[in-house]
């Protein structure tokens, strides 16, 4: 048993020493400006993340190509980027005045330029966390086109196998017709060590109407570039722009966000009142305020979730519009990010709620000037939550005058790893603990777990550990964290960030009160301690729709009763 124990946390400390390398090697690349993946540096990221085999990547080290991996990777990478041999990564710059179309990946929201064959654009909005995100994607796709071309060259790197002739004839191919195409499919399986099933799998979940060969495409070009590189010399190269070098970390984003944001406060005559801020997705709380009354001819039973269903799904867009029209009418405000923060707002002026319009009601006689006023922000990413509720946490300064805001509550609803449950489940912290640091931040949550009983998801209460990026994490680590006194119950991105800038708010600057209500409660989009359940295995579909309103309706009731 000892020994067991003793061989787990070497495994432990080993992937824990792996993260610190790859974020020291990434953090000193950001300051060289340029790296080759192919290159010293490269292969330090590389040999690093080979080493920490991150349950999100599944079989990276392995020969076989990762697909499930490469499926979670190309969702959050800008379409194309395969094809490119050089990737910058930049601020701000302008391009959305070029002739340049963006082009934004289905599952993170950031700008992407496509500016010739070779060279692809990134926006870089949100901070270091973004930078760490891509260029562990990256990782991941350079390793799996290294694979690609470590099986199909041949003879010393003079010549390529036959199933990567056949695949390149396809791909390159004007006419292609189905059995070209499973032929193509055979010999791709081949290349990557995969089945003809496991191909064809992968091949229906990456098609679209417009590239129904988007599969073998990526491995082609992943191939190809990787193979060049070998045999000619012509390397990949990924760049950060010198703006973009200056501009980290100085909230340039984040402050025209909350600034935007408080002078519509102000505009609105909302600054004094009470704010209860609360960081969720841009549906559930319009949603669980005031979808029953809009809708409650086409669903007359108020007590079912269908309601909430209907309305996550594609076909009812109808339906939506119906709900978005009611809220307007009933004091809605919707702020459309143009800040390059991609943090999208709503305000919900509760003293501008006609009579029976709203699932919620206030206590009587409440004078009009202490009616709560509900600010919604969508999810910030990583490192980007200490930025932007540290700027909206700020007074507002007209020359020597300070407007200060009157935040009651800061509630955060999120999706998290947890380490003892499954998806849909809940966790309620107590503390959040900075992942690679000794840094913890414990605090009172206002929503305990006695909040959430009877309702058939399991609840876990105990410490969420901030982790520096999803993508990282292995098994060994989180069970560490499982198992030891930590006592931590699921992991997530931005918990601390939140808390550091709340906690320096209310109990350094002062410039919001200091026993200001906060509110965390995530529940579970994956637990990567299950082979089979990480973030790689797909979403959460309709199984989200019960934990999200759960607690939705808790975060509201507190507000409407407080």
């Amino acid at each position: 048993m000892m020994a067991t124990e003793v061989k787990q946390t070497t495994r432990a400390q080993e992937s824990t020493n792996a993260i610190e390398r790859l974020y020291i090697t990434m953090r000193h690349l950001l300051n060289r400006g340029f790296y080759k993946p192919s290159g010293v540096s490269g292969n330090a990221l590389r040999s690093a993340l080979l080493l920490l085999r991150p349950e999100i990547y599944g079989t990276i080290a392995e020969d076989k190509a990762e697909l499930n991996g490469l499926i979670y990777v190309l969702e959050r990478l800008p379409e194309g980027i395969e094809e490119c041999r050089f990737i910058n990564l930049t601020s701000d710059e302008g391009f959305a005045k070029s002739h340049l179309k963006a082009i934004v990946p289905p599952k993170r929201r950031r700008n992407c330029y496509r500016i010739d064959e070779e060279q692809m654009n990134i926006e870089i909005t949100r901070g270091r966390s973004d930078i760490y995100d891509i260029l562990t994607h990256l990782t991941f796709l350079f390793v799996e086109s290294g694979k690609i071309c470590r099986r199909v060259l041949v003879d010393n790197g003079n010549a390529t196998i036959r199933d990567w002739d056949k695949l390149t004839e396809f791909v390159l191919s004007e006419e292609k017709d189905n059995e070209e195409r499973e032929v193509a499919l055979i010999h791709c399986a081949n290349i990557l060590g995969r089945t003809f099933d496991e191909v064809v799998e992968i091949e229906n979940k990456l098609k679209t109407p417009e590239d129904p060969d988007r599969f073998l495409n990526v491995i082609y070009w992943l191939g190809k570039l990787a193979i060049e590189e070998e045999t000619t010399g012509n390397k990949r190269t990924i760049t950060f722009s010198p703006l973009l070098r200056e501009r980290l970390g100085h909230h340039i984003h984040g402050e025209k966000w909350a600034n935007k944001i408080k002078s519509t406060l102000e505009k609105h005559n909302l600054m004094h009142r009470p704010l209860h801020i609360i960081s969720a997705n841009m549906h559930s709380v319009m949603n669980s305020l005031f979808a029953k009354k809009a809708l409650s001819q086409e669903f007359p039973d108020s007590e079912s979730l269908d309601i909430y269903e209907a309305l996550g799904s594609e076909k009812h867009k109808a339906l939506n519009k119906k709900v978005k029209g009611h809220a307007e009418k009933n004091g809605m405000i919707f702020l459309d990010d143009e800040s390059g923060a991609n943090i999208d707002v709503q305000i919900f002026d509760t003293v501008r709620f006609g009579k029976q319009s709203c699932c919620y009601k206030l206590p009587e006689n409440i004078p009009q000037e202490e009616k709560p006023v509900i600010f919604v922000m969508d999810y910030a990413f990583g490192e980007q939550a200490y930025e932007t509720i540290d700027e909206l946490l700020k007074p507002m300064e007209d020359g020597d005058e300070k407007t200060f805001l009157n935040v009651d509550s800061v509630s955060i609803m999120g999706k998290a790893g947890i380490l003892e449950g499954g998806k849909g489940d809940l966790m309620i912290p107590s503390a959040h603990i900075f992942e690679g640091t000794a840094d913890n931040y414990p605090f009172k949550n206002e929503l305990s777990g006695s909040d959430f009983e009877g309702y058939g998801l399991k609840v876990m209460e105990g410490t969420m550990v901030t982790v520096l990026g999803t993508s990282l994490q292995n098994r060994d680590i989180l069970q560490f964290f499982h198992e030891s006194t930590w006592n931590v119950i699921g992991l997530e991105m931005e918990g601390v960030h939140y808390q550091k800038a709340i906690q320096s708010a209310s109990q350094i600057r002062k410039s919001i009160k200091k026993d200001v209500k906060v509110r965390y409660a995530y529940y579970a989009s994956d637990n990567p301690l299950e082979t089979g359940s990480t973030l790689a295995s797909g979403g959460l579909g309709t199984t989200g729709v019960k934990p999200t309103y759960l607690i939705t309706d808790r975060i509201l009731k507190q507000i409407f009763n407080s």
